[in-house]
């Protein structure tokens, strides 16, 4: 049996740090270009990047009502 597609990561939060990591679903610039060519294997090794991105980040501050 094929493995099954794995779903983009994007969750519509589209915004670069100064590293180029995306602030919504933690791939970097070339990992989101790359993403439709990535074999099954190397989709998820960015998704197990994105998942130690994010809690390397930790959680995510509210924003201060000015």
């Amino acid at each position: 049996m094929p493995d099954a597609p794995i779903e983009s990561p994007c969750v519509r939060n589209c915004c670069l740090d100064e590293n180029d990591v995306c602030m919504g679903c933690h791939r970097t610039l070339t990992e989101i270009c790359n993403w439709q060519a990535a074999s099954h294997a190397e989709k998820l090794e960015i998704l197990e990047r994105c998942r130690q991105r994010a809690a390397a980040r930790g959680p995510r501050n509210p924003r201060k009502a000015w």
